[in-house]
């Protein structure tokens, strides 16, 4: 399974159909779960509360601008690897001041998908349509390029 951490709900309407397409495409190749936590206008807590939904069973990413680039290509690879290892991934976003050390250091590892900063709903949509570029990449389908 693939889940996706992240922290607070998307209000605007169309970037809750980009994800929701993305998440439709994807029941194809896996199941994606997205679990939203509430916003915290005290960083700890809202720190904390990501940290204890975390499995660390599963091989967990942080997606973070301190976090090392790498293409579509790369991710895709690496996905594939992942899967051969460990049945369950989850991505972890966090709020609008981002991760702390500590839980960055508790990832299996830390991406940065650019140096720009997104907004959190658009970034959702961005990862899922990286995560359905992965499995068209993997099973040698068109989309990519």
């Amino acid at each position: 399974m693939i889940k996706i951490l992240c922290v607070g709900k998307i209000k605007e309407k169309y970037l809750n159909e980009l994800i929701d397409d993305y998440q439709k495409r994807l029941q194809k190749y896996h199941q994606v779960t997205i679990v939203e936590l509430k916003d915290n206008p005290i960083y700890e807590k809202e720190i904390t509360s990501l940290k204890e939904k975390v499995n660390f069973k599963d091989y967990n990413i942080a997606l973070d601008l301190k976090g090392k680039k790498i293409t579509s290509e790369d991710f895709a690879k690496k996905m594939d690897k992942i899967f051969l290892e460990n049945s369950n991934i989850t991505f972890i976003i966090g709020g609008s001041n981002g991760l702390d050390d500590e839980l960055r250091s508790m990832a299996s590892e830390v991406i940065s998908f650019s140096d720009l900063t997104f907004p959190h709903g658009l970034f959702r949509g961005i990862l899922l349509e990286q995560i359905y570029r992965t499995f068209k990449i993997n099973n040698n389908e068109t989309y990519h390029k």
